[in-house]
């Protein structure tokens, strides 16, 4: 099944200046954009994210679920897509 974008991660993305859609790179939930260029494929499809945490837990379970990744990503934040995916799906 293909990830589709939620509207979180939209304005998300947005406010960095960059567009998303879901990706077309097998194992991956979105591909980002900046200026109509690809500039990253973040999220693994198998795994779930703040916007999906909300929808099927409740936001008080995401915002531990969030808490947790920040902190277990934090030695990467710097790293491109990692840092898309901090931003953009965290």
């Amino acid at each position: 099944m293909v990830y589709q974008p939620t509207e979180y991660s939209k304005t998300k993305a947005k406010s960095l200046g960059l567009a998303i859609e879901s990706s077309k790179t097998k194992g991956k939930k979105l591909d980002v954009f900046r200026n109509d260029k690809k500039i990253a494929s973040i999220g693994s499809a198998g795994m779930s994210d703040y916007p999906t945490y909300i929808k099927t837990k409740g936001k008080a379970f995401a915002d531990k679920r969030r808490s947790l990744y920040r902190k277990r990503t934090d030695w990467c934040k710097d790293k491109l897509k990692c840092k898309l995916s901090r931003e953009i799906l965290w």
